[in-house]
């Protein structure tokens, strides 16, 4: 004989309606739940200064200003301050002659700009400035820096109108002489950053080790 009750009643349309409209709503909430704990791990974590500094960057409380300046691209277009605003600018100061640093940096650069995620890839621009004016000629550049990375950017020009660019970003270099007429260049080693207003932002110190150069910039980026 049928136990009658273990039965359940027949739901009325009224009632399955709300059933189905409260599953609905707990689906809704769980959804957003996911939505928000995804965001919140894949974010950018903005680094405390102690952070930032382990991490060999150095970000001024107060950006500073850039004076205009006229130099010439890989391209022997113009280039000038209005050419690194409206981006962030990773800008290395070297030379084409440089037997290690130079194309070392740049390799770490290309391999980092590979890690960024595209919505902060879209905003970095690398620039590689020459201080051997004398030797890297656009035309020279232009079969070097692509060479590292094609959206790199080789910039040289007048000696006086580099070192006015260099004095303004605390980068220094000196010629040294090696005999007949061969030389080299001793300079600064670390990257200027240049924030999308065209002001020096900060720099990052050696080595440049393209994981932590990448957490370091994009963290900057977001806090700005």
């Amino acid at each position: 004989m049928t136990n009658l009750s273990n039965i359940a009643p027949p739901k009325t349309p009224q009632q399955a309606r709300g059933i189905r409209n409260t599953l609905i709503g707990i689906g809704c909430v769980m959804t957003l739940f996911m939505t928000m704990f995804i965001y919140k791990i894949q974010s950018t974590r903005i680094l405390s200064d102690g952070e930032l500094q382990a991490n060999r960057a150095i970000v001024f409380n107060q950006p500073r200003i850039i004076k205009p300046f006229q130099l010439r691209d890989h391209h022997n277009k113009p280039f000038e301050l209005t050419d690194i605003q409206g981006k962030w600018s990773l800008m290395y100061f070297g030379f084409t002659h440089c037997p290690d640093i130079c194309p070392t940096t740049l390799a770490d650069l290309n391999r980092m700009m590979g890690m960024l995620e595209d919505e902060y890839a879209e905003q970095v621009q690398v620039t590689l400035v020459s201080l051997d004016p004398a030797r890297d000629t656009p035309e020279v550049l232009a079969q070097y820096v692509p060479y590292f990375n094609p959206s790199f950017i080789g910039v040289t020009g007048e000696f006086i109108n580099i070192m006015q660019l260099t004095q303004n970003v605390n980068v220094a270099f000196n010629k040294i002489s090696q005999g007949d007429d061969s030389y080299t260049i001793d300079h600064s080693s670390y990257l200027v950053l240049v924030n999308p207003r065209g002001h020096y932002h900060g720099f990052f110190k050696p080595p440049f080790e393209p994981t932590t150069l990448k957490l370091t910039l994009q963290s900057i980026i977001s806090s700005y």
